[in-house]
């Protein structure tokens, strides 16, 4: 990642998402490139899923920090933590999006977004 004052471009705030989710153990870590996708609602999706309450609280805590330590940068919105099904932390060009594994299954963005670049993450 390039350091460089002020604001990350959208490519070096995704890897900032994704270390905070590997962090804490995150599995099935997918990048979804939506730059390339007409009528997206951001450059890039993040997903990963978490096995229990306990994990996506810490997951969500640590890509908040990873992004602030860096960036000194708030999410724009957060949603999804009281039910700790499917919490969503949205930095405008960067969304992430951690699952509990069930619920991941059910909502299948990966599907919806077909047209995206996936990759995987390595564990």
């Amino acid at each position: 990642m390039q350091e460089k004052k002020g604001a990350l471009n959208s490519q070096d705030l995704s890897e900032l998402v994704v270390k905070g989710m590997a962090e804490k153990k995150a599995s099935e870590i997918v990048v979804m490139d939506l730059r390339g996708v007409q009528n997206a609602v951001a450059d890039y999706f993040i997903l990963c899923s978490g096995n229990s309450d306990t994990q996506i609280d810490a997951i969500s805590d640590s890509v908040e920090e990873e992004v602030h330590k860096i960036t000194q940068q708030n999410p724009w919105k957060r949603e999804g933590r009281q039910n700790k099904e499917w919490v969503l932390i949205d930095y405008v060009d960067v969304v992430a999006h951690i699952f509990r594994k069930d619920k991941r299954e059910f909502y299948a963005l990966e599907e919806l977004w077909g047209d995206a670049k996936i990759s995987e993450v390595e564990d």
